[in-house]
């Protein structure tokens, strides 16, 4: 059901650029500004240049940061800054990193997967299932790079089901006792490291492994759309040529559902507009939930949050259980969904989900008009959550537990797209290890 093409991966000559820690960064959609100039100024060839470049003063549609970066990628690959490998390769990837947020001493997790190129299916055709909504401003501006750079910097990151191991094991082997051509520790301390894999036999038998499962998209709608509305673009432009083409595929990270590195973080709300007090909160969700409280005193705040939080997670593996804590309030509260309102085996997977139930029961209850809902705020932490609130920048935290990879294939599935702000993939893949030309 999908295609995975082994090919020729672009990456950085270290011996012209120096330490690839100097050169990679986060994903595009996570750098805000302050890191995006910090990230142009540490290296003259860092990724940044090329994936989201600094606009200038007198910018034009003939001089702009994508005609920079198309000109820009033209010097690094005629300085040899970059270059193609010479044979089609899939690049076996693993992360060691500290999940975040994890207490002091937590074991280090690897997340393990490989990057490859995968031909590009409609997102309706039951071979590649997304499950997010996307904005069209961010898939212009995706567009607009990749039209004049004709380059994948970053991969989409995509997940498919394989509980033996098969393609991990594949790659494993073909890898067994040779050292990483990339390895180094990136600026948060996780250790990246990739392996290419070149063996025909190897690469021929990952292919057919993989060719009867679907893809789920993990992170990276928006580049997924846009490679669609780029291949549209070139095939109109080159008159629909016969075969595959170039910018058919897309570049991808690919990990296994099953993979014990892979990290789901929950994504908590944060009201900042008026909300009731707590006895009123008390009438509005004591028929729906079940409300256990944790009051605490200056000197018992510590202990009883990390009570709350330990409880929020217990309960939360056996009933959909909310976290929620007021401005001006020395309680935090677990809410717990009675058993009449939890939903039934037969609803859609998108109304099982704990996000979708906040939604409805909750934050519709506290927040009811779209401008309240507009100016919340959202955090993978939870203790800056609770901070927000206890500092005053918030009115009131919402706290979920976060959504089961198997919920998200679930939902994929049915067709469904999951709400705004339900799933955070960590540790997001790096850009700039290694690049997809999508043009000859």
């Amino acid at each position: 059901m999908s295609t995975i093409i082994p090919f020729h991966g672009l990456r950085y000559d270290t011996t012209i650029v120096g330490d690839i820690t100097q050169v990679v960064a986060p994903p595009y959609d996570i750098i805000d500004a302050a890191g995006q100039k910090a990230l142009h100024d540490r290296q003259p060839h860092n990724i940044i240049r090329l994936e989201l470049g600094l606009d200038q003063p007198g910018d034009s549609p003939a001089q702009n940061r994508y005609t920079r970066a198309s000109s820009t990628l033209r010097d690094w690959l005629k300085s040899g800054a970059l270059k193609r490998d010479g044979a089609p390769t899939l690049y076996y990837h693993t992360i060691e990193y500290t999940a975040p947020y994890a207490p002091s001493g937590a074991p280090t997790k690897t997340l393990k997967g490989f990057l490859a190129t995968v031909k590009l299916e409609a997102l309706d055709s039951g071979h590649i299932y997304p499950h997010e909504n996307t904005r069209s401003a961010a898939k212009t501006d995706r567009l607009n790079l990749l039209e004049a750079c004709k380059t994948n910097f970053s991969p989409i990151w995509s997940l498919y089901s394989d509980p033996q191991g098969a393609v991990m094991s594949l790659l494993e082997g073909a890898i067994k006792g040779k050292p990483a051509s990339i390895d180094f520790r990136d600026d948060v301390g996780f250790r990246q490291q990739v392996w290419a894999v070149t063996d025909p036999a190897v690469l021929k038998q990952a292919v057919e492994t993989l060719r009867s499962q679907p893809l789920f998209i993990a992170d990276g709608h928006h580049r997924y759309e846009t490679a669609l509305n780029y291949q549209k673009l070139r095939r109109q432009q080159a008159g629909s040529p016969a075969g595959q083409q170039p910018y058919d595929n897309v570049l991808m990270l690919l990990t296994a559902l099953e993979d014990p590195g892979l990290t789901v973080l929950p994504t908590h709300r944060v009201a900042t507009t008026a909300l009731p007090a707590y006895d009123h909160v008390q009438s509005l969700l004591g028929a729906t939930f079940d409300l256990q409280e944790f009051p605490f005193t200056p000197a018992t705040q510590t202990a009883t949050r990390a009570k709350f939080i330990d409880v929020l997670r217990t309960n939360g593996r056996m009933v959909t259980t909310f976290g929620l804590a007021l401005r001006g309030d020395n309680r935090y509260v677990t809410l717990s969904l009675k058993p009449a309102h939890r939903p039934t085996a037969q609803a859609t997977p998108r109304t099982k989900l704990d996000v979708s139930l906040l939604q409805q029961l909750v934050v519709a209850a506290l927040c009811p008009t779209p401008q309240e809902q507009e100016a919340i705020l959202y955090t993978k932490d939870d203790h800056e959550a609770l901070d927000w609130v206890a500092k005053g920048t918030g009115t009131g935290a919402l706290l979920l537990n976060a959504t089961k990879v198997s919920e998200v294939q679930a939902v994929a599935t049915a067709g469904e797209r999951m709400p705004h702000k339900s799933t955070y993939f960590f540790p997001k893949p790096l850009t700039g290890l290694v690049m997809n030309v999508m043009e000859e």
